[in-house]
C-alpha cells in the first residue's frame, strides 16, 4: 500500500513494503542520498541551521561538491551475520531524525518494487498519485539543486564555509525558490 502525505515540497510517499524490504533490514539506507544544497536549504528553512552544524562537528555529515554526505556505518549488535553499512541516522525502527531534518528524496522516494506491492499496476489511485508526486519532487529538488549549485559557485569559487551565515543564506534562496514553485507544483498539492 501507498500512503502520501501532500504538502508541497515537504511532501511524504510512504509504502507498507518498506517495513519488510525485499533488500534487507536496512533497505534504501544503505546507500542515503546526499543532503543536496536544496535539502540543506530547506533543513535550515524549517529551522534546522543548528541542528546541521552540530551534525557536522559530531562527523555525521560532512562537506561534499554539492551539499553534504551522510555518514555511513557498521549495524550495531546483530544476529552474527554480516550486514551492510547503513545511514548513520538509520536505527532499529528506521529512520531516527524528524522528516523536516531528512534529504528531500527520504522523504518522497519509494523504489519500483514498494509502487509495484503498492498497486500501481492495477491503477491503485493512491500508488498513481504517490508516482506523480515522486516524479514532480526529483524534477523541482533537481532544478532547485542546479540554480543554487550555481549561486554558490559565483559566491564561493573555492566552496563555502559552512557557518551559520552560508546556511542562511542557503535557507533563504530555498525559500525564494519554493514560493515561485509553488504554483507549478500541482502533484504535490491536496485537491
Amino acid at each position: 500500500m501507498i500512503r502520501l502525505e501532500l504538502a508541497g515540497a515537504h511532501t511524504r510517499v510512504h509504502s507498507t513494503l518498506c517495513g519488510a524490504c525485499p533488500q534487507g533490514s536496512t533497505g534504501c539506507c544503505a546507500s542515503p542520498p546526499g543532503v543536496e544544497w536544496s535539502d540543506v536549504g530547506r533543513i535550515v528553512s524549517l529551522g534546522g541551521a543548528g541542528w546541521l552544524l552540530d551534525q557536522m562537528t559530531a562527523g555525521n555529515l560532512r562537506p561534499g561538491r554539492r551539499g553534504l554526505l551522510i555518514l555511513r556505518v557498521e549495524p550495531q549488535g546483530g544476529d552474527g551475520h554480516a550486514l551492510p553499512k547503513r545511514c548513520v541516522f538509520h536505527g532499529s525502527e528506521g529512520c531516527t531524525i524528524p522528516p523536516e531534518r531528512r534529504a528531500a528524496t527520504c522523504n518522497y522516494y519509494v523504489c519500483d518494487d514498494a509502487f509495484a506491492h503498492g498497486g500501481e499496476g492495477r491503477g491503485d489511485p493512491e500508488a498513481l498519485a504517490g508516482r506523480r508526486a515522486q516524479d514532480a519532487l526529483v524534477d523541482l529538488y533537481g532544478r532547485w539543486d542546479l540554480e543554487l549549485a550555481a549561486l554558490i559557485r559565483e559566491g564561493w569559487p573555492d566552496g563555502p564555509t559552512w557557518n551559520q551565515d552560508f546556511l542562511v543564506w542557503l535557507g533563504r534562496h530555498y525559500d525564494r525558490l519554493a514560493a515561485t514553485a509553488a504554483s507549478a507544483a500541482r502533484a504535490l498539492r491536496a485537491g
